[in-house]
């Protein structure tokens, strides 16, 4: 099997100040990845894609192939809670208008846990994992990838999907991808291994569009000011 792990390490020294490895803490049978044909093949049941620091200083760890972010104590390594996946540890519902994907979780596959404060979070769901990451290549619930707006309630063990934006042709990106919030609530998106990146104004509609050449795609876009 292929672990999942996160450090952090001091630049100056190259000393690892904090390891966390999944294997230790998440049970396998929370992963959503078939196992390979061959025993020769290593399992990739966790596949850790993004790291960040929460709000309150605690960690982010994302893991595509269990379909669940994690929130990790920086002091013991423990898992405070789960979102998404087997083993949540909230209660998963859609907002007036937004709904679950025929899972009935908030997303598959995902990529890139943002913390924007006061308990929302936003989850680059990619609904997909192609034949080279499943074996399968049929979409996982949902026909295309969309960037979640979920709401955290601690008090009532509740995770609520309060926004949705789907990708505007209606495609799904079987891997990478990304959402940054703007400062005016707008939303910029990296659409991962489909070669777009688009940017929403802060009622959801589309204000930017753009195609990469063929044969390019992106991990992550941002928008900044150019200097």
């Amino acid at each position: 099997m292929i672990d999942g792990v996160v450090q952090e390490v001091d630049i100056r020294t190259g000393k690892v100040l904090f390891q966390w490895d999944a294997a230790d803490h998440v049970p396998y049978a929370q992963s959503e990845q078939p196992l390979p044909a061959s025993a020769a093949t290593p399992w990739d049941w966790f596949h850790v894609n993004a790291v960040k620091q929460d709000t309150d200083g605690s960690l982010l760890v994302d893991a595509r192939n269990t379909w669940t972010t994690y929130d990790v104590s920086r002091r013991t390594g423990a898992i405070r809670w789960q979102l998404g996946g087997k083993a949540s540890s909230f209660t998963l519902t859609a907002a007036p208008g937004q709904r679950l994907n025929a899972a009935r979780t908030l997303f598959a596959w995902q990529h890139d846990p943002e913390p924007l404060g006061h308990g929302l979070y936003t989850v680059f769901d990619n609904e997909s994992a192609g034949i080279a990451n499943t074996g399968t290549g049929t979409l996982t619930e949902l026909p295309y990838s969309r960037v979640d707006t979920v709401r955290l309630d601690p008090r009532t063990h509740t995770a609520t999907l309060v926004r949705s934006v789907a990708q505007p042709s209606g495609l799904s990106a079987s891997s990478q991808g990304n959402a940054q919030t703007l400062g005016d609530g707008a939303l910029a998106v990296g659409w991962g291994s489909l070669p777009y990146v688009s940017e929403f104004g802060p009622s959801g509609g589309l204000l930017f569009d753009a195609e990469f050449p063929a044969g390019v795609n992106t991990y992550r876009a941002y928008r900044f000011d150019w200097r």
